[in-house]
């Protein structure tokens, strides 16, 4: 095993050697990173699915190398890659919460139900001719719209 230290200095001079253009440093550096970042988003985000884990690592990847030119050499190199994955990972949270606000999860849902008030139809609008004058009164774009999306099912297209 490598010690820390040694491993440190290895790791700032392949991404020192990929800023200079080097791909074969640039994809050894991923290649001895990944892992790593794996282990990371796994032990920090242990309630997601691989395929999540996998999507986070792959962006602090892509973040990595959007940002890779901002790396300072004199600088050590695995604090400015935890530094990218925490943001990361901070965004990830973001997302993930603000996916589970607006989504209902429902085991199952019938299609119809038994009563029939329940099963009313698309074409039921309570006073036909009140809906007419009311779209009468819209200026012609928002009628046109609204005739278009509801009366004859298009697209917003």
């Amino acid at each position: 095993m490598i010690e820390p230290e040694k491993n440190e200095r290895h790791l700032a001079e392949l991404m020192r050697n990929a800023q200079s253009g080097d791909a074969d440093a640039y994809l050894e550096l991923l290649e001895d990173i990944t892992p790593r970042l794996r282990r990371i988003v796994r032990r920090q985000r242990c309630f997601l699915g691989i395929e999540d884990i996998e999507d986070l690592v792959q962006e602090i990847l892509l973040s990595l190398h959007s940002v890779r030119a901002t790396y300072d050499p004199s600088r050590p190199f695995m604090p400015w890659l935890l530094a990218i994955t925490r943001n990361r990972l901070a965004d990830g949270a973001r997302r993930y919460s603000r996916k589970g606000a607006q989504e209902i999860s429902i085991d199952q849902m019938a299609v119809t139900f038994v009563a029939e008030s329940t099963n009313i139809t698309a074409e039921v609008y309570g006073d036909p001719e009140a809906l007419k004058q009311a779209l009468r009164a819209l200026p012609a774009g928002q009628r046109e719209a609204i005739e278009m999306l509801k009366l004859r099912e298009m697209s917003l297209k």
